[in-house]
């Protein structure tokens, strides 16, 4: 069993519409997939529309935190939707999204790049719009080669020169809303230090005992020292260790597929929600 539990369609800033992601992840022969799109829902049911036979859809959200200053990602798995309280903080972190890119366009053209707010609002389409976009806009436009060039504090990086901040969740809190909504917590690339700062190992401890359920360890952004480091965090705290693709189509270099989760940890992440169950394929529209 192949499972990938980390992929961006359009409804956030992946490439890929839902539908088309499902597809292309049937294709790659992955038999399990997560759409987790940066704190939204909204993908969801397009992809459990369009899902393959023998592929099984693992509905979830990325959610945009922040802990003693550093910027994190938490995975958030089989949860409920609709549940008030997850809902509303999803919302507050998602309406913050459009003022704090039309500022990073301000401070942009500040610094002589003649992007606009009309041209990162075309990228981002109907998707939660979003730091990639405006790297995409920033390629386009011939000022750094590739999407993760923009990443630097030369630009977009927590406090590059560019960067606006935006409402980020306590991920505590996140971890208390996701457990409330039925859901598993899953700590995103800890280790992605070309992103900026890491959190602290003794935060990643106080997150364990808070209830973290796991942390991603196979991910493009960790070589294999940072791999080896955190799966003996994982087991010397009891969490599971996943992997992922952190697919985005074609605005970022993974593939479906590139890293991919232990069936057992999946099996015990499903045993863990009550708040959504695993989606079965029936051939899809």
């Amino acid at each position: 069993m192949r499972v990938d539990l980390h992929c961006h369609s359009t409804a956030s800033d992946g490439t890929d519409t839902p539908a088309e992601l499902v597809r292309n992840a049937a294709a790659a022969g992955l038999d399990v997939v997560a759409l987790t799109d940066h704190d939204t829902t909204r993908g969801h049911a397009e992809a459990i529309a369009a899902l393959p036979q023998g592929l099984t859809l693992v509905t979830g959200a990325e959610l945009s935190c922040r802990i003693d200053g550093v910027s994190m990602h938490m995975l958030a798995y089989l949860f409920d939707p609709e549940e008030p309280a997850l809902l509303a903080e999803r919302e507050l972190v998602r309406d913050d999204r459009v003022p704090r890119a039309r500022g990073m366009v301000a401070r942009l053209n500040e610094l002589g790049v003649p992007v606009t707010w009309e041209q990162v609002a075309r990228i981002a389409g109907e998707g939660s719009v979003g730091r990639p976009h405006v790297a995409t806009a920033l390629v386009e436009l011939g000022v750094v080669p590739t999407v993760s060039d923009a990443f630097t504090e030369d630009w977009l990086a927590d406090g590059g020169r560019a960067h606006v901040a935006k409402h980020e969740t306590d991920p505590f809190e996140a971890i208390r809303l996701v457990k409330g909504a039925g859901g598993v917590t899953v700590f995103a690339h800890p280790g992605a230090s070309k992103r900026g700062r890491t959190v602290p190992e003794s935060a990643i401890a106080e997150l364990a005992a808070a209830g973290l359920d796991g942390i991603e360890v196979d991910h493009m952004d960790h070589d294999a020292d940072t791999r080896a480091r955190l799966r003996g965090l994982a087991a010397d705290l009891g969490l599971l260790v996943t992997g992922s693709s952190d697919y985005h189509g074609s605005r970022k270099t993974c593939v479906l597929g590139e890293y991919t989760t232990d069936p057992e940890v999946y099996g015990e992440i499903t045993r863990r929600a009550t708040g959504a169950f695993p989606v079965p394929g029936t051939g899809g529209a």
